[in-house]
């Protein structure tokens, strides 16, 4: 099979434990967009969790990827970080995190087997606390407008080149 079972053009990918407070960011994005906003036809959300090599099912054939996440990018919390290309690659190549390491084996999987996603993008935040809890943490939650505008612009800017 080519394509991923709910293979769309454009996938949003919030990833994330959504029991280790801030960790779970990337979910609450795509749960709040999902709420908040429609989505031509051609654009999935999808919330992977912690799911590692199991999202393949889930984004190939896609051809263009944004990742929602929790990043811990060695910076202040509440940094935002947009990474493209390499500094994806080098970002995941640097992280130990179940879902992180999950998401590098699907995006390598999918390029040595001749399916690679044509355009990824990963936009998040450094998180301010990873405790247990299921609520993101009070400055996080500011956080989200921030990026959920910039997962917009994105998109918006994606459907612009489509059409």
């Amino acid at each position: 099979m080519n394509e991923g079972i709910f293979s769309k053009e454009i996938t949003i990918l919030g990833i994330g434990n959504i029991i280790l407070t801030d960790e779970g960011f990337g979910v609450k994005v795509v749960e709040y967009l999902e709420k908040n906003f429609n989505f031509p036809d051609n654009v999935a959300l999808i919330d992977g969790g912690t799911l590692g090599v199991e999202l393949t099912q889930f984004i190939t054939g896609t051809k263009k990827l944004l990742i929602i996440d929790s990043i811990d990018g060695g910076k202040d919390p509440g940094s935002i970080f947009h990474l493209v290309g390499d500094q994806i690659k080098k970002h995941f190549q640097e992280k130990i995190s179940a879902h992180e390491v999950g998401i590098q084996d699907v995006l390598t999987m999918l390029e040595l087997t001749g399916k690679k996603i044509p355009e990824v993008v990963v936009i998040g935040v450094q998180p301010f606390n990873l405790d247990a809890g299921v609520d993101l943490s009070p400055q996080m939650k500011k956080c989200l407008p921030i990026i959920v505008d910039k997962a917009l612009e994105i998109l918006k800017n994606w459907l612009r080149a489509e059409g």
